[in-house]
């Protein structure tokens, strides 16, 4: 494959380290155009003297970095001159939050490929920014291991019947409605396959992720929610799979590393050695076990799918309602089960607009997160 100049919008979280292990295995195929590392200026200052980026970004302005020979932006400014510059082929957007939505849009206006990790971009406004990568020529390929899983396994979307995405279950896939509502912070976070950010674990915890995933899948494949089901898989090998039209199902395998699909993500359609967990072994395995998710134990799912259905700045509101009440359990404000409830309520109030702009996206999205800490007291 041939040299690929790439930035990456979250350098310093989770998928952005693991991003930069994966580029070092394979560092004579990419060059680094960017970094944009948030507030976090001790790691990213250590990213950029190891791997030379021509640009790094930082979060808040009052932050000094001085580099030699690298230039320092700041803000959404900086991230959105990263991604107008045409010097990239690829953006590795793995930024958390909506911070990520207009950098993205930029990058698909500027006609550069993206390679998303960031839920809201899609959650928010998947019908705008589907839309315009389809005006623009450009590919989002999905970094969510359940959606690589899925993009892998399609060869022609019109021959597919049905998407399966796995979940793991989390902490609490055996325990009463009873333990969650006791659950504490520890216990949330405490998941017992991967490792993620504070935030993602919680949504783990409650399935709230695997609803986003649903309305994440049901944009990049541009598939019918009737037509995505969730199963669960506590052992997190089979990360998702299709059903086609004739009855044939394909899936997705491997232990559980996000080094895979960061690399297939940054090097597609190439599949070319680098890290992996270790060769998979179906004998070491020994047994998957699959078993349908609890609705009433889990009902984040459930309101996740009404969302989607819904459309329009109902997805706006379910994220960002959910986000302040994860919030408020992370800092022990609230209980694991009232997050749901939370966020129920806050669905329930919504006034809905069908087809809203990027400018009442945010709008919307500042006004459920008011009205959601109010209702939190």
């Amino acid at each position: 494959m041939e040299k690929r100049r790439i930035s990456i919008l979250g350098s310093t979280g989770s998928i952005g380290t693991q991003a930069l292990e994966v580029i070092e295995k394979l560092q004579d195929k990419f060059e680094i155009i960017a970094l944009a590392g948030g507030n976090n200026t001790e790691l990213l200052t250590e990213q950029a003297k190891k791997f030379k980026p021509k640009y790094i970004c930082i979060g808040n302005p009052d932050k000094k970095v001085n580099l030699d020979g690298i230039k320092t932006l700041y803000g959404t400014e900086g991230l959105e001159e990263i991604c107008s510059n045409k010097e990239n082929d690829i953006i590795l957007v793995a930024v958390s939050g909506k911070i990520g939505l207009k950098p993205t849009l930029k990058a698909i206006e500027n006609k550069i490929q993206i390679a998303l990790a960031n839920k809201e971009t899609l959650v928010m406004a998947g019908d705008i920014v589907m839309k315009k990568a389809k005006e623009n020529n450009v590919k989002i390929l999905p970094v969510d291991s359940e959606h690589s899983a899925i993009h892998q396994c399609i060869k022609d979307i019109t021959q597919v019947d049905k998407l399966i995405i796995t979940a793991s279950g989390g902490p609490f896939l055996h325990k009463t409605v009873e333990d969650m509502k006791k659950a504490t912070v520890k216990e949330a976070l405490a998941h017992p396959r991967w490792h993620m950010g504070k935030k993602i674990t919680v949504d783990s915890a409650t399935l709230m992720n695997k609803g986003l995933e649903i309305i994440e899948a049901h944009h990049l494949f541009n598939m019918p929610y009737e037509k995505i089901d969730v199963v669960v898989h506590p052992q997190s090998i089979v990360h998702s799979a299709i059903e086609y039209a004739d009855g044939s199902v394909i899936a997705q395998l491997g232990l559980p590393s996000m080094h895979i699909p960061i690399q297939y993500a940054i090097t597609y359609p190439n599949r070319i050695p680098g890290i992996k967990s270790k060769s998979f072994s179906f004998s070491e395995i020994a047994r998957l076990d699959f078993e349908k998710p609890d609705f009433e134990k889990f009902p984040s799912v459930k309101l996740a799918y009404h969302a989607g259905q819904t459309g329009g700045s109902a997805t706006v509101c379910l994220n960002a309602a959910n986000e302040e009440a994860v919030m408020a359990f992370l800092d022990n404000k609230i209980s694991l089960y009232d997050i749901y409830e939370i966020t129920h309520k806050m669905m329930e109030k919504h006034t809905l607009i069908k087809s809203p702009s990027i400018d009442e996206i945010f709008e919307i999205d500042k006004e459920v997160r008011i009205k959601t800490r109010e209702l939190i007291g």
